[in-house]
């Protein structure tokens, strides 16, 4: 880095007052987990096998069990991944096992997402603490007998970087946030049709079972407890 642009950036840090510090900390951790996630969907994309999926499709429509575990087995596709898991369990719980596969896919691709929400959140409420923290410190330094126009200036100033710096640091993690976020949503609706499509071609599409519809379902009106 050019040395001349650092000392202009460390002295632009130093005036927006000691709020700068906890911001610091958001923008790292914003650039540290848009990175991580970046590279994550990027690698997860590389492991997607639409043919084999469709391959795999077609052999459950024909009711060839055997072929379709040999062709999900060992697949990187989380998918696919969530199909093997369904099939290694065929015999037991589908419903359950499909279910329990589809959570741990989607947990994978969910993460950090609390993070990243947090940050947006947090950093422009930093940002508006150094608002408040500079425009005090400004009005003390009116309110003061001997008045430096420095002083005063160097408040407002304050006030302004820690604004900026706030929201300069939330719309750089708002923008990934929403992209990650569409990108799990996709991924859900695709692990929920592949799941749907599953039980249907096994058979397994039945309603739920009697005792735990009307546990979960609110009672009817009228009707006494």
């Amino acid at each position: 880095m050019n040395p001349i642009f650092a000392n202009i950036a460390l002295q632009f840090f130093l005036k927006g007052g000691p709020v700068m510090w906890p911001m610091l900390l958001c923008a790292l951790v914003a650039v540290a987990v848009v990175g991580e996630r970046t590279f994550w969907w990027w690698r997860e994309r590389q492991k997607r096998d639409p043919q084999r999926l469709e391959q795999l499709l077609a052999a459950l429509e024909g009711s060839d069990l055997a072929t379709a575990t040999s062709l999900a087995k060992g697949s990187a596709d989380p998918v696919i991944r969530m199909i093997y898991r369904g099939l290694s369990h065929v015999h037991a719980s589908l419903q359950g096992a499909l279910q329990l596969a589809a959570g741990i896919e989607l947990k994978r691709a969910g993460r950090f997402l609390t993070v990243m929400d947090t940050l947006v959140t947090l950093a422009p409420l930093l940002g508006l603490l150094g608002t408040v923290t500079g425009l005090m410190r400004a009005f003390l330094n009116v309110g003061n007998a001997e008045l430096s126009v420095v002083a005063v200036t160097g408040g407002i100033g304050e006030a302004l970087i820690a604004t900026a710096c706030g929201l300069g640091v939330a719309i750089f993690a708002l923008i990934p946030f929403n992209l990650f976020s569409a990108k799990v949503a996709q991924l859900q609706f695709e692990l929920e049709t592949a799941a749907t499509n599953i039980e249907v071609m096994l058979g397994s599409g039945k309603p739920a079972d009697p005792v735990k519809l009307e546990a979960t379902a609110p009672p009817a009106p009228g009707r006494g407890h």
